[in-house]
């Protein structure tokens, strides 16, 4: 059964326009369109789609993804190098978010502590001028 775009779509679980997309990207070849009719995709397009979408929830890039795709099977030790390299990345993603966290709820507490119907302590904490480096 012949996969039109919009089959492979529907079976890959993403939008027409996301194929089109990874097209654009490289990530997915465009299948050269008969002179009468519909491109048609290979069935393996179905799983490489997968694997992209498996890779972005799992934190990598679309750049990213596209070295592992490059990579074969004998490269595990570069693709085990690029996870640890991404658990690395989301290791101090996490400690920046948890940081800006307690920024915040700093702010918060203030606010609450200080309810005013004149001003704002977080927007006079942002406003604030006397630390910020020029």
């Amino acid at each position: 059964m012949p996969l039109t775009i919009g089959k492979l779509a529907k079976q890959s679980g993403v939008t027409i326009e996301t194929i089109r997309y990874y097209q654009r990207k490289g990530l997915l070849v465009e299948p050269v369109k008969p002179a009468t009719g519909y491109r048609h995709y290979p069935v393996d397009a179905i799983a490489r789609i997968r694997f992209i979408k498996r890779a972005q929830q799992s934190g990598f890039t679309l750049k990213e993804i596209a070295e592992l795709l490059a990579l074969d099977g004998e490269h595990c030790d570069d693709v085990r190098n690029m996870a640890e390299q991404k658990c690395q990345q989301i290791n101090q993603q996490i400690k920046d978010l948890t940081t800006l966290r307690h920024v915040l709820d700093n702010l918060v507490s203030g606010c609450q502590d200080d309810p005013s119907s004149t001003h704002c302590s977080i927007i006079d904490a942002f406003s604030d001028q006397s630390d910020s480096k020029s």
